[in-house]
């Protein structure tokens, strides 16, 4: 596998794979999904709670803030040297108390140690009205997406094929005349090679293909080179994601490993 290209820009990360398999993306994406680990809200006491909406839905709206997590530093409740006590190991607390008219955000929970206060502080949980309010504590700990979506940190990550175009020489008038036709920077025909400028156009290349049933270029999709696209909710960086996901993915194809050399 050659990894051609590493591209991060905010919570979105972009990576280009050759020589690779789609399994391979594929496994990734799944780990990403499934086993990536993250901080969420899953013990919420309510004190008080005048607000419009039931406690149920308050602690369902603060279970989906994205929590900062270091996972260098926190360690899953029920591995921890606490016992499942709830230590600064593996807890976050947080508390949260509102009064008055105007919109309850997820910058009102105030974390016990300044490193985890919350990234996106204008998310809104509820909507509070003169004389009333909500008074709550939380505590966030490390869980996996398998368990509940509140865990998955990555947001819809997916891969393509590279596209490959391909051009009948025995029709290249044809596909002259047919790019002649569309819209200018599409494509761009060198000889019988044609070359197609923005890969987030492919649709609309497929549409006027379609369109015009033009028959002297054909798409198809090379299975070695792929990009690899996923975006995070905050909570990891995604270079701190992809690295995590490599780490788990290697740990068990090792664990396989292990197994077969047993039998």
């Amino acid at each position: 596998m050659i990894v051609k290209s590493m591209q991060f820009t905010g919570n979105k990360a972009e990576i280009r794979l050759e020589d690779t398999d789609v399994y391979f993306v594929n496994s990734l994406r799944r780990v990403m999904l499934a086993e990536l680990p993250k901080l969420a809200i899953d013990d919420v006491i309510i004190y008080d709670n005048t607000s419009p909406l039931f406690d149920e839905i308050i602690a369902h709206r603060l279970s989906l803030i994205p929590i900062p997590t270091d996972l260098g530093v926190m360690t899953y409740r029920n591995q921890c040297v606490c016992e499942g006590k709830g230590c600064p190991s593996c807890t976050v607390r947080y508390t949260l108390s509102k009064e008055g008219a105007g919109v309850v955000y997820s910058g009102d929970l105030q974390p016990e140690h300044p490193s985890f206060a919350i990234i996106d502080g204008r998310i809104p949980i509820v909507e509070l009205s003169k004389d009333q309010r909500v008074i709550l504590e939380v505590e966030a700990v490390l869980g996996k997406g398998r368990d509940h979506a509140k865990w998955q940190p990555v947001i819809a990550p997916r891969y393509s094929l590279q596209p490959v175009l391909q051009v009948d020489k025995k029709k290249l008038d044809a596909a002259k005349a047919f790019v002649q036709d569309l819209p200018a920077g599409l494509v761009e025909l060198k000889g019988s090679t044609l070359e197609l400028k923005d890969r987030s156009r492919l649709p609309e290349l497929e549409q006027h293909l379609e369109k015009e049933r033009e028959d002297s270029i054909k798409i198809t999709r090379d299975s070695t080179k792929i990009t690899f696209v996923f975006e995070t909710d905050g909570s990891l960086p995604p270079k701190d994601a992809l690295k995590e996901t490599v780490a788990i993915l290697t740990r068990k194809y090792e664990e396989l490993l292990g197994h077969i050399k047993e039998i």
